[in-house]
């Protein structure tokens, strides 16, 4: 189990990160428990807790205060929740309910893109990690590898231990975007008209004697973020085709 790490710097966020809770517990009810015990030590506005494999076992709450989370995390600190004792700690960030309360919409969503960067990041670095858990095969002498180019030039490895590549959607973000599966008809206006709605718009680009991708640069990370994130599975053209918006392969 993954476990977060304490914040290292700056104040601490109103959010208590709590671990080792019981996995077989369903969600609803650990969060009933939950609830019990944090409401004692401040008003609780938020309470995440799920069922997906990676994050069960962890719980976040949110209070209106820092105090409270601090309060809450020397009192609850090894308590007994199922016959497990909690390991609680500040969270490494402001919750999604902390910044809409105290900020306006521009920086709840600017909050929302550089989570969402973060998660892609984390995906990216798993997508690594997996790759390098294959480990590619000891060379061959020239002859053998000429003959058996020859034989198979063109076809895809059947070796399982070959290099694994990193799937469109795990690639880390960067500035531009490549668009893929695009109407014939569409061009630099008309995907300009899209994806120049989006912060820090540079130039669309179609690539000379293919038709169906295009790419887009924008200024920072951050506008390609946010055009990804609203425009990923938009259909286009009268056949309504679904377009694919990845980053660029670096």
């Amino acid at each position: 189990m993954a476990t977060i790490p304490p914040i290292t710097g700056g104040s601490p966020p109103n959010s208590t990160y709590v671990r080792n809770l019981e996995e077989r517990i369903p969600v609803e009810k650990l969060k009933e428990a939950l609830l019990g015990i944090f409401s004692e030590y401040g008003n609780v506005i938020d309470l995440v807790a799920k069922r997906n494999l990676k994050a069960k076992g962890q719980a976040f709450i949110v209070f209106d205060s820092t105090e409270a989370a601090e309060t809450a995390i020397k009192e609850v600190q090894g308590f007994e929740l199922y016959d497990k004792p909690m390991v609680l700690d500040f969270a490494r960030s402001r919750s999604d309910a902390i910044v809409r309360l105290q900020g306006n919409d521009e920086e709840f969503e600017a909050h929302k893109r550089r989570r969402l960067a973060e998660k892609e990041r984390k995906q990216a670095l798993e997508a690594l990690e997996a790759q390098k858990k294959h480990k590619r095969p000891p060379p061959e002498p020239s002859s053998t590898r000429v003959a058996k180019a020859s034989r198979g030039a063109g076809l895809k490895s059947s070796n399982p231990t070959a290099a694994a590549v990193i799937p469109d959607e795990y690639l880390p973000p960067n500035k531009i975007l490549f668009v893929q599966n695009l109407p014939e008809d569409y061009d630099v206006e008309g995907l300009t008209a899209i994806f120049g709605r989006f912060e820090g718009f540079r130039e669309v680009r179609l690539v000379p004697g293919r038709k169906g991708i295009a790419f887009v640069e924008y200024e920072t990370e951050t506008g390609a973020i946010s055009a990804k994130e609203n425009t990923a599975g938009m259909t286009l053209g009268d056949d309504n085709k679904t377009i694919k918006v990845t980053y660029q392969r670096q």
